[in-house]
């Protein structure tokens, strides 16, 4: 069994206690068990440093990297919520870190666990950003990575960041179109252009049976066990850091 704590009790964090205490049967995720958890608004409760080997992080994007590491150094496995820091620099020091302590170092990443995503120019809408986000090239780095994955490696020649008053704010690049505000809804819009065809509609897909945070745990947990191919953690490292830098170029741009 891999003990586990969860740093950052918000949705995400409950999320992970409720999955860990509830695995899918027969999944390598019932090899995780909670010891504990980390958060500012409750005591924090967990078990000896020899009962922990898995750390989540649930925390705010700015704050992935110094808990990352801390836990990395310390020979911990890592779980951590997308981005995994706002800088690429950094990314590339905590993989490091973790090969250096032969530890797994696993970046959550559900949207592309989902159905829409299973069976140009990508617009997503949400609600207003909260302090400790980060940049939005970094809060969205899921739609550069949805990119990534259909299309292979990007680049980026232009980008732009427009702010209105109400805390309305739009982000284009030549990649990705984001928008942001009150009550804007969660929403997701493409308009890809092929030579032969243009798409600018997702097809519906059916809902999955299993939630997509126990699809993460499951497959961080088979990483855990070995059961991940050494090619396979190169391929996801490698997608990782391209769209983080990505998102490094995008922001550079955009205060430029």
């Amino acid at each position: 069994m891999f003990g586990a704590v969860v740093v950052g009790i918000g949705t995400a964090g409950w999320v992970r206690i409720r999955d860990m205490l509830a695995p899918l049967s027969g999944s390598p995720a019932e090899k995780l068990a909670v010891r504990g958890f980390i958060s500012r608004s409750l005591d924090t409760q967990h078990g000896s440093e020899e009962d922990i080997h898995v750390a989540f992080i649930c925390t705010d994007n700015i704050s992935h990297e110094d808990s990352v590491r801390t836990f990395l150094q310390a020979g911990k496995h890592v779980c951590v919520e997308y981005p995994m820091t706002v800088s690429y620099k950094a990314a590339v020091e905590l993989w490091d870190i973790a090969k250096e302590k032969g530890v797994i170092l696993h970046e959550e990443h559900i949207e592309l666990l989902t159905e829409d995503y299973k069976e140009g120019t990508l617009h997503f809408t949400g609600g207003a950003l909260k302090p400790g986000f980060g940049f939005p090239a970094f809060s969205g780095i899921a739609r550069l990575t949805w990119l990534v994955e259909l299309f292979g490696e990007l680049s980026v020649t232009a980008a732009s960041m427009e702010e209105n008053s109400g805390n309305y704010s739009k982000m284009t690049t030549s990649d990705v179109d984001r928008g942001t505000g009150p009550g804007l809804p969660r929403a997701k819009n493409i308009n890809f252009q092929f030579e032969s065809c243009t798409l600018t509609q997702i097809p519906p897909a059916p809902r999955g049976a299993v939630g997509l945070f126990m699809q993460d745990l499951i497959h961080f947990s088979a990483k855990l066990m070995g059961q991940v191919s050494p090619e396979e953690l190169q391929r996801e490292k490698i997608r990782i850091l391209h769209c983080l830098e990505l998102a490094e170029k995008i922001q550079q741009l955009c205060q430029n």
